[in-house]
């Protein structure tokens, strides 16, 4: 997760939404408590009891924000190079060097999914998540098949595929004690990639 939109904050709501981040990025969803994001909060805390109704309402505006400023500024415009974008896509979540600070980051992603377990709002927000990265990866696999880069493949099904491989690789990097696992996975996804989706000649 990026809080670069965040940098500058044009009003009181989003340095609120700027301090929530942060404070996620500190203490994880767990220990998240009002308090604590009145601690990164310049202004008065009872400015986010005034906005807000608890620490989920303004965590699920943060989500919302993170989302739609990653949608506007990753996914809008012309695809022009589709082979790029798709490897560097997979490659983020499977990278083997990952410092501390990108490994909590992914860990509190984590915490913040599988409250979607028990929680209608946080299960809307991440399928609605899902769906417009997994758009966007057909619509990247749809123009590699008309620049003649990608072969004929199903963009749906592939996306599909790719996103369930970097939720999962969310999964594990933010349980396990180990990333062994991960070089082999990663050399799977791009013979699979390889095989089914690259043309023989891109």
């Amino acid at each position: 997760m990026s809080r670069d939109f965040l940098e500058d904050p044009s009003g009181t709501r989003e340095e609120i939404l700027a301090a929530t981040f942060d404070t996620l990025m500190e203490h994880g969803y767990a220990d998240l408590t009002i308090d604590k994001i009145g601690d990164e909060f310049d202004k008065s805390q009872s400015l986010i009891y005034h906005h807000y109704d608890g620490k989920d309402d303004v965590v699920l505006e943060t989500l919302e924000r993170l989302l739609e400023e990653h949608r506007t500024e990753t996914f809008d415009g012309d695809i022009e190079e589709p082979r790029e974008w798709l490897e560097e896509v997979v490659a983020r979540p499977l990278d083997e060097t990952i410092d501390e600070q990108k490994r909590k980051s992914l860990a509190t992603l984590f915490e913040l999914r599988a409250r979607a377990i028990h929680d209608d709002d946080y299960r809307e927000h991440f399928t609605r998540s899902d769906e417009v990265f997994e758009e966007f990866l057909a619509d990247v696999i749809e123009e590699g098949k008309e620049q003649g880069v990608f072969r004929a493949c199903n963009p749906v099904g592939v996306a599909g595929m790719v996103i369930t491989v970097i939720n999962g690789a969310l999964v594990r990097r933010s349980t396990s004690e180990s990333d062994d696992w991960i070089g082999d996975v990663r050399d799977e996804v791009q013979s699979y990639l390889e095989k089914c989706v690259y043309a023989n000649d891109s």
